[in-house]
């Protein structure tokens, strides 16, 4: 397994993403805005960039990210 592209830490268990909010002036170089909830593996991938988020303090949080698979919101292993 590769690490994902990008991963983002957060406090809530439910984001979105638009896959451009840190691009000043990209919105129109994202993707549609998701929502995406984060369940009992402590992360959750966006279907469309790939980015992951990780619960501060959940189960995957300080974990190799390499080594965790993709998690796409709603889905289960």
């Amino acid at each position: 397994m590769i690490a994902p592209p990008e991963t983002t830490r957060v406090t809530s268990r439910r984001v979105s993403c638009d896959g451009a909010s840190d691009i000043p002036g990209g919105a129109a170089l994202g993707h549609p805005r998701v929502f995406l909830e984060i369940d009992e593996h402590g992360y959750v991938d966006c279907g469309y960039c790939d980015r992951r988020f990780v619960l501060i303090g959940g189960p995957a949080d300080g974990a190799d990210q390499g080594h965790l698979p993709d998690i796409a919101s709603g889905a289960s292993l």
